[in-house]
Formats: structure tokens, sequence, C-alpha cells
């Protein structure tokens, strides 16, 4: 089995958000306790496990450090530039079978965009309850911006979106115990929290918490930022067909660009993320 180590979002080595990439060829999936402890040995946010099904189609299974997931966007943008870097794929339109379901993917020449899952919104929260999830992130109702409320939002995993005021997201400190209690009470893989920039460099900055899932904060996260774009869509702070810019990772010394678009036609709204990655490290496992 080939592994590779990419940094997503990014053209910077060590810099972005790093997730491992196991490419199958075209045999059947390893025994999940293998896959979910290499994950657990890699200790990335999640590692890709790569098979080819077709032609121009793959199918994906993600893990994360604690369990697998249903889609996740900086390993598929890991796994589709390793697959165009080793001569696996030519640029163009790809299937993906994911457990969110089936995908396409685009290899441009220097980025990967993909689908996420169709959008839609989850719990909205009382008074008491926002409280509860500002004070988990060393945060109080003042530092929510006016207009704005949090919101669990999917576009292939469900995620609190957490608007906050500027300085907010810079000293936020979350309560991993805390966070992780009510992500798990809310049925979300945790908190994204962002504030919209005002000098037009960025759509918006953001943080994102997932300590349920073992992964205190992470650098980058393209399923949230999808969650995001369509969150700002509803409150027409984002227009079809214009392309949005996220910021994350400054907290962590691991700045990430995450690019994002929405489309709508007939009432079928898309959304689609984006960004580049780069190799940094190549290894075999070796059967035993």
């Amino acid at each position: 089995m080939e592994l590779y180590v990419v940094d997503a979002f990014t053209t910077v080595r060590f810099s972005g958000n790093q997730a491992g990439v196991a490419l199958l060829g075209d045999r059947p999936f390893p025994e999940e306790g293998l896959m979910q402890a290499l994950a657990g040995e890699l200790k990335h946010s999640e590692t890709a496990f790569v098979r080819r099904i077709g032609d121009r189609a793959f199918h994906i299974r993600y893990f994360t450090p604690a369990g697998e997931v249903d889609l996740c966007g900086h390993a598929t943008i890991a796994a589709f530039t390793v697959l165009r870097e080793i001569g696996g794929i030519e640029t163009g339109l790809y299937a993906l079978r994911t457990r969110s379901g089936d995908l396409e993917v685009e290899a441009g020449a220097d980025s990967v965009w993909m689908d996420m899952a169709p959008p839609r919104d989850g719990q909205s929260f009382s008074e008491e309850e926002q409280a509860e999830l500002y004070a988990a992130c060393g945060l109080g109702l003042e530092d929510r911006p006016e207009g704005l409320e949090p919101q669990a939002v999917s576009t292939g995993l469900l995620d609190i979106l957490l608007p906050v005021k500027g300085a907010a997201l810079d000293r936020a400190v979350q309560n991993e115990a805390e966070v992780a209690r009510l992500s798990e009470r809310c049925g979300v893989v945790g908190v994204h929290m962002f504030c919209l920039e005002g000098d037009g460099a960025a759509t918006a900055r953001c943080r994102n918490f997932a300590p349920l899932y073992a992964i205190p904060e992470e650098a980058a996260t393209g399923t949230s930022n999808g969650a995001l774009t369509y969150y700002l869509y509803r409150r027409g702070l984002a227009s079809p067909g214009g392309e949005n810019r996220f910021i994350q990772g400054e907290a962590m010394g691991k700045p990430s660009e995450i690019l994002s678009r929405l489309t709508e036609a007939d009432g079928d709204v898309r959304v689609r993320v984006g960004g580049r990655a780069v190799i940094t490290l190549r290894c075999d496992l070796l059967e035993h």
C-alpha cells in the first residue's frame, strides 16, 4: 500500500492541513480495523483510503484517529493531487463515491475542485443554547455579531457554524471537553467559528474545533467552509457564481486558503470547494 502525506489548501510545504493518502489501486478496502489503526498511527485529522472503481471513478473512505467520517474536503483535495502528480489521472472530471453520496471532482492543472453533498440546514439554537456554545469557546454572547446567529449546517458533515466579531476569533480558547459534549449532544462533528472580513482580502477568517473526533483544532476544513458558503448565501452574504475565499489555520501557524463556489438553478443549490495541495512525504506500508 502506497502512503502519502499531503499538505492541502496550500502551496507551501508544512503549511495548510495535512492528510494521509493511502492508494489501493483496484484492490478491495482492507479490514476496517487496519484502516482505523493506520489513521491513528499517522495522527492526521483525516486519512483517505483511495480505491479505483473505474477508468474515471474512485471510491474513498475517510478515517480520523477516532473513527470513520462520511466525507472530508481537504483529504479529497489531497488524494486527487497525489493521483494527478504520480500520473494516475489526467486533468478532467471524475466520479467519486463516498458515504455522503456520489460526487464529482475536477482535477485541474494546479488545483482540485469537488462537489459538496447537497446543503441542508440543521438545528438552530435558543439564546440559552447559544450562550453555552460561546462559553465553550471562552467567549460570551457579546462576541456574537449583530444579525448573525449560530446554526448547524451540512454539505456532507454537520457542523455548528459560530459567528464571532473579529477580535474574538483570535482570543477564543475552547474547552475541549465541553465542545465535545455539545457536539455529541447536537449530533455534529464540531464547531466552525468564523468572522467576516471587512477589507475584501477574504470572505471570512475561520477556526475549526472537532475534539469529539480527536481533532482539537484543524488548519483547513473543506466541508465546514462549504457549509459556511451555504450559510452566507442563505443570509444574502454570498452570491451564486462568485468565488469565496476562506482563511483558516492562522492560530496554528498553518495558514490555509479554501475556495468555494455556489450555483443555483431551478431551486437546486450546489456548493463546490477547491484548493491546491503539495505532497510532502511518500512511503510504503510493509506487509506482515
